[in-house]
């Protein structure tokens, strides 16, 4: 029973190979096509292609100016009209009228040393002229009364009412009387003279401006001991530095194989670090002639067209000498990129801005060209990294690789 039960059993095959087959063409199938769209895509977004080497410049914010120039320099602002102002007498600092920054006019008394040794002197000089005044007052009436005595006794003598002797006394007096009057005049004179120096000694006490001025440094302070030569120990020698402001200029050295480059009042744009969004016109002023050996240099002085108030003594420099005058259109800088990396594209002007590592087609619109570089009037900002001249193989998305 068992055996012709087991022979009984049979394995049913219809149909199984084929089903299975067809299945797996069809996966097959599916992941092919799939593949290729994959494969397209990441072809189309650059993902499979090599990425191409390019040179890249900066977007750049650049005055005109820069175009035209044909010497660059530097130097400081340095003011042509400075002193320190100092005493001729010692004495000890009892006033003081300014700090740093004040800005003082001529003849303004900047400081005081003590002054009471020459204010005695001084009350003594007028009281010596008062008494010279007086003894003066004295004599001359004594000198009229005799000659009035001189003129009546002369009368008389000719008429022969006295003798020739009283006329001589009174001859006498009148001589005396005269010679006094005269001594005291000196008197006074010399009285006078001696007031006058009392005066400018005290005069000396004061610190008085020497032009109109700024301080720059301030030396000494109240209490201090100012003498003329500074030798004492812990003595001041000038109590204040000050400076014309309107006589600032810029002092470059510019190499002796360049000066032929340099003539008087040729145009320069003068640019401080301390401002560096502001530029100042300005002319040659002076070739100084002679040269620095030690530096193979000729110092060039260079003026401010304008002066403005932020410009400061010491303020380092920097002086483009130009080949003209520059126009007030071309005092405001612009964004600029070399005229090599504007291409058109479908009519339209584009650059190939860099984005991590694809190149991005970005349309700008150019504006000006001067001597090889394009103004951009919009599309790019500064800072920017662009595709110098970019091969018609530069397309939007394209994989770069910024060439060393």
């Amino acid at each position: 029973m068992t055996e012709n039960d087991l022979s009984q059993l049979r394995i049913d095959k219809s149909g199984t190979p084929n089903r299975s087959f067809k299945q797996k063409r069809y996966i097959l199938l599916v992941l092919l096509v799939g593949l290729f769209i994959v494969t397209g895509y990441l072809y189309k977004k650059g993902v499979l292609t090599p990425a191409a080497q390019v040179q890249t410049v900066s977007v750049q914010k650049i005055y005109p100016s820069q175009t035209f120039t044909i010497l660059n320099a530097s130097g400081y602002v340095v003011a042509q009209r400075k002193a320190a102002v100092a005493t001729k007498i010692t004495g000890r600092l009892m006033y003081l009228a300014v700090e740093e920054g004040s800005r003082i006019k001529k003849g303004d008394i900047i400081a005081r040393l003590e002054n009471e040794d020459a204010l005695a002197a001084k009350d003594q000089a007028l009281a010596g002229l008062k008494t010279a005044q007086f003894l003066l007052e004295q004599s001359h009436a004594e000198l009229a009364d005799a000659t009035l005595s001189y003129n009546r006794n002369k009368e008389l003598v000719s008429a022969g009412y006295i003798a020739k002797a009283e006329f001589d006394s009174a001859d006498a007096r009148y001589k005396r009387a005269r010679a006094a009057a005269q001594a005291n005049q000196a008197a006074v004179s010399n009285s006078q003279a001696a007031l006058k120096g009392a005066e400018v000694t005290l005069d000396y006490a004061n610190l008085r401006a020497p032009f109109d001025a700024v301080v720059l440094t301030k030396n000494a302070d109240i209490g201090d001991i100012v003498t003329p030569l500074g030798a004492a120990a812990n003595a001041k020698a000038a109590v204040v530095d000050v400076a014309d402001m309107d006589s600032l200029k810029v002092v470059v050295d510019v190499s002796e194989s360049n000066i032929e480059k340099v003539f008087k009042d040729q145009p320069c744009e003068i640019y401080l670090d301390a401002l560096p969004a502001e530029r100042f016109p300005g002319k040659v002023h002076m070739i100084v002639p002679t040269a620095d050996r030690t530096k193979a240099s000729v110092m060039v002085k260079v003026a401010f067209n304008v002066l403005s108030p932020k410009v400061l003594p010491e303020m380092s420099a920097k002086v483009a000498f130009l080949l003209r005058e520059i126009t007030e259109a071309e005092m405001q800088p612009m964004t600029a990129v070399p005229t090599s990396v504007i291409v058109h594209r479908n009519n339209q002007a584009v650059v190939f801005r860099i984005s991590g590592d694809r190149a991005v087609e970005t349309r700008v619109v150019p504006g000006r060209q001067m001597n090889g570089m394009s103004e951009i009037l919009s599309g790019l900002s500064i800072g920017d990294k662009v595709v110098t001249a970019p091969a018609e193989a530069i397309t939007e998305g394209a994989r770069v690789k910024l060439a060393q």
